[in-house]
């Protein structure tokens, strides 16, 4: 099978046909996943786009909901005819993903959306700065392999978007801070060459942020439905009810995602120290190598805070991450050996019943 225009426009490289090689002898055909729901999603194939539900292979094969195709995802689907609905036997494997702690189940990984290139890291400006949310979600966007682009909407309703901008920026090294006014298109155009080149991006913020609205922008047409923001709060309300995969019209692909009131990290520090390089750098000097910049003596990062190099309340915003992550890395423990103990079970009961049927002792 030669190159798949449809496809490509996609994303779908060279790196992806590499990968869908082994399926090919199958006769499986690739495909991108624009939206997963439960127990099914809507793919892209060179045929066009339809609705797959998932086969009873990788349904078993799965360990978790995070084996299962998720909005990004390249898969490898069965369409034979007389079947009403291709079926997806495998997806490949991805390049990263962007993840929370699944806030429906005790332990766990969310998967929001899969091989992306930029994570639009989207928040309001009609007040203050959430520099503390912001911190979150750089974390979990770092974290994600992806590069993060913090988007400041609203900038029209903001009494100092320049302020505003500086403030952000101190809380985010490592990546651009963009202020725009989306209603009217004022800023946006910049954002388009992130998704350049046929690479995807993922929008994630707070409910009420503005993230349809940039997306209408951004595709130059009302493709998103939009919600007014509540006078008496100025919180929004959900307008995407579903994470989304929306292709755009000079190439490149973005993913749009609902409001979230959660964004549970996953347990790896990686994404937190990306974040707050500079405490990383002021615990270089830090007496103990294992510092955890509470009550050590020598801790150079308390020195920094107390001299006002270091603001306080980044501290405490690091600290509150850690912890945070430890405790999923805790939950992780739990389930991983919860569910060897239920394999060596299964496996001392299948033993038992072979030494019983074969009469050995």
């Amino acid at each position: 099978m030669s190159d798949i225009p449809a496809l490509e426009e996609l994303g779908y490289s060279p790196r992806w046909q590499a990968l869908f090689e082994p399926h090919r002898a199958r006769s499986l055909t690739p495909a991108r996943v624009i939206r997963s729901d439960r127990g099914s999603a809507l793919i892209a194939t060179p045929a066009g786009v339809v609705r797959a539900k998932l086969s009873a292979r990788l349904l078993k094969s799965a360990r978790g909901s995070a084996d299962l195709p998720a909005v990004g995802d390249w898969v490898a689907a069965l369409a034979p005819e007389g079947i009403d609905a291709p079926l997806i036997e495998a997806v490949l494997e991805r390049a990263n993903a962007i993840t929370r702690g699944d806030p429906s189940r005790i332990s766990g990984v969310q998967v929001l959306a899969a091989n992306i290139d930029t994570v639009f890291v989207v928040h309001p400006i009609a007040g203050p700065p959430n520099l503390r949310r912001i911190e979150r979600e750089l974390s979990v966007a770092w974290e994600s392999g992806a590069v993060p682009v913090v988007v400041l909407t609203k900038a029209d309703l903001s009494a100092d978007p320049e302020a505003a901008r500086v403030a952000v920026e101190a809380v985010a090294p490592g990546a651009d801070v963009l202020a725009m006014n989306a209603l009217t298109g004022a800023g946006v155009a910049p954002l388009l060459a992130y998704v350049s080149g046929h690479r995807t991006a993922v929008l994630i913020g707070p409910s009420g942020a503005g993230k349809s609205t940039l997306v209408n922008a951004l595709l130059g047409e009302q493709r998103q439905a939009t919600r007014e923001v509540r006078v008496s709060d100025g919180r929004g309300r959900h307008a995407t009810v579903a994470r989304e995969l929306i292709q755009m019209p000079g190439g490149g692909v973005l993913i749009d995602t609902p409001g979230l009131r959660e964004l549970g990290l996953t347990g790896s520090e990686e994404g937190i120290t990306a974040t707050f390089p500079d405490i990383e750098l002021a615990s270089r000097s830090c007496r103990f190598r294992d510092c955890a910049h509470t009550d050590e003596p020598g801790c150079a990062v308390r020195t920094a805070v107390e001299s006002g190099a270091l603001p306080p309340e980044r501290l405490a915003s690091y600290h509150k991450l850690v912890r945070e992550a430890h405790v999923a890395t805790k939950k992780t423990d739990v389930r991983v050996r919860a569910e060897e103990n239920r394999k060596w079970k299964i496996i001392r009961k299948a033993a038992r019943e072979f030494y019983k049927q074969t009469g050995r002792s």
